[in-house]
């Protein structure tokens, strides 16, 4: 993308932290993958969500990752639970981290979405420890 829209800083900075915690791989399919349609959501989430909370100074990477995978699995987002577990590879949450938040959700938001949001992370982390067995 040549041009920055709307706040240049912010949506550079969110960029940054989107890459530094997602990683380049996915930021970069996420590029690739936007149209005219969907390319302002793109925009709106690398400078709002990335460029304004993420890279606030009131949590570290890790606590905001723990603080997100809590709200996605309470929420039921599956999807987004999956790309957060694996972000917590750059993140500094451990599972330790991961499962203690997925026990505060099944308390406050309920057993079932407890229950789905760990059996997403054993199918992510059994990925991630594939993944880095096969690189080794």
């Amino acid at each position: 993308m040549d041009e920055v829209p709307g706040n240049a800083v912010r949506y550079r900075t969110g960029l940054a932290v989107r890459r530094a915690v997602l990683g380049d791989r996915h930021v970069d399919r996420a590029e690739v993958a936007a149209t005219d349609f969907d390319q302002p959501f793109q925009d709106l989430i690398t400078e709002a969500a990335w460029g304004t909370v993420w890279a606030r100074p009131g949590f570290s990477k890790r606590e905001r990752s723990i603080v997100t995978l809590a709200l996605l699995a309470a929420l039921g987002h599956d999807e987004e639970v999956a790309m957060h577990v694996r972000a917590t590879a750059n993140t500094g949450a451990t599972r330790e981290d991961i499962c203690e938040a997925f026990l505060h959700v099944a308390i406050y938001a309920g057993v079932p979405a407890a229950n789905r949001a760990f059996k997403i992370a054993k199918e992510v982390f059994a990925e991630m420890d594939a993944d880095k067995a096969a690189h080794v």
